[in-house]
């Protein structure tokens, strides 16, 4: 089920979770050998937060279904779902 648009808002309207979803868009960063997405630690040394404000971060971000979380090992990989950010965008200009 996708989220609403009030929800897609409320999510990206924090400037911290924007430079989050700008991270996890740059290719080959992340510390686990994957092409996209970023692991919580990679994450927290890009926008320089401590660990439980970036989960506090990414909790909203996958409640909002803009990125998808993955466990590996000991490791939580994240990576944007750039589907839905495409349709909440579309949404959003035809409400405007």
């Amino acid at each position: 089920m996708a989220p609403n648009l009030d929800c897609f808002l409320h999510a990206i309207a924090d400037p911290t979770r924007r430079r989050i979803l700008r991270a996890l868009k740059e290719k080959g960063g992340c510390s686990l050998g994957k092409e996209t997405g970023l692991c919580a630690a990679d994450i927290e040394q890009r926008v320089k937060l401590a660990q439980p404000t970036v989960s506090h971060h990414m909790r909203i971000l996958e409640k909002a279904s803009l990125v998808e979380a993955k466990r590996e090992g000991h490791w939580r990989w994240y990576r944007r779902n750039e589907t839905l950010i495409t349709e909440m965008m579309r949404g959003l200009k035809g409400q405007l």
